[in-house]
């Protein structure tokens, strides 16, 4: 019978270094540390990833109208609410504000968050981040993106809590979701260049299927049903699956560049965000999105 308080203390002492190992913040690889250090930084080319990867559409002040200048969404003061099943999360500060926002982090420190959804201190970024897909980035992009980013203004509003229940408040816990979720299964990358960038623009930078792929009830992406549509995490209506019917290149591309659909209806909710960041993109990239999204197989 004594050997019972032993055994029991065992497995609880085995249990909570299981629980700390699965949860354990990822820090970034050896192979991505050297091609940060070495990658001649762009901030020219980050711009561009800066809008492709949609980051404005979320950071950006949760009031700005569709037709406000550009500038306006470059002031990353959060702030915009995202109600889904699991609670609502609020977009915080990511401006250059040393207090308020990323001020006062490193490359690599940006780059763990982007990569592996990991904050300076360690703890675990809730998935409404998606860098899930952001995984996927090249690091060259990475460090262009930040080099952008050092040119963009700061601002002090602070940033807003999310609104979760218990047990989600407890973000060492995301880690072990983390490693039950696993990452989603997009179709492989094909060899033709253009639908390479097409595919690293839609299934990376930008990530589509974050909105337009439904989920399980732990909310893992469903690989089966990829760019398929998906309920509103608001709960109102639907989000489409993409591409839509009928539609050509052309009809991609002119509704991304201009929001217009070939039956001259204009974009809508949260999308419009979407199409003037995709705007700002080089032709080119529209066209290799367009292409990417055709070979998807048609969707109901």
């Amino acid at each position: 019978m004594r050997r019972w308080p032993l055994a029991l203390g065992l497995a609880v002492l085995a249990g909570a270094v299981g629980f700390w190992l699965l949860t354990r913040p990822a820090s970034l690889s050896p192979q991505v540390q050297q091609a940060l250090a070495t990658h001649t930084a762009d901030p020219v080319r980050g711009e561009a990833v800066f809008w492709a990867a949609g980051c404005a559409g979320c950071h950006a002040a949760p009031d700005i109208a569709f037709n406000a200048p550009l500038e306006d969404r470059l002031v990353l003061s959060g702030g915009r609410r995202f109600e889904t099943a699991f609670g609502t999360f609020t977009a915080p500060n990511i401006s250059t504000d040393t207090d308020a926002g990323l001020g006062g982090w490193t490359l690599e420190e940006f780059a763990r968050a982007m990569l592996h959804g990991v904050s300076p201190t360690g703890a675990h970024y809730y998935p409404a981040f998606p860098y899930r897909a952001y995984a996927n980035a090249a690091p060259g992009d990475v460090a262009d993106l930040w080099a952008f980013w050092q040119q963009l203004p700061a601002d002090a509003t602070p940033s807003r809590p999310h609104d979760l229940p218990v047990p989600l408040t407890l973000r060492r816990g995301l880690g072990l979701w983390k490693w039950l979720a696993g990452y989603a299964t997009p179709p492989p990358p094909p060899d033709d260049p253009v639908l390479a960038r097409g595919h690293y623009l839609v299934e990376t930078l930008a990530h589509c299927a974050e909105c337009h792929t439904p989920r399980d009830a732990l909310g893992r992406l469903d690989s089966a049903q990829w760019m398929a549509g998906a309920p509103n995490p608001s709960g109102q209506g639907r989000i489409p699956a993409i591409p839509p019917e009928g539609w050509s290149a052309l009809d991609i591309e002119a509704y991304l560049s201009s929001g217009f659909t070939p039956e001259f209806d204009v974009v809508g909710g949260s999308m419009a965000d979407v199409v003037v960041q995709m705007a700002q993109l080089p032709g080119e990239d529209r066209a290799a999105i367009a292409a990417w999204l055709l070979t998807l197989p048609p969707r109901d």
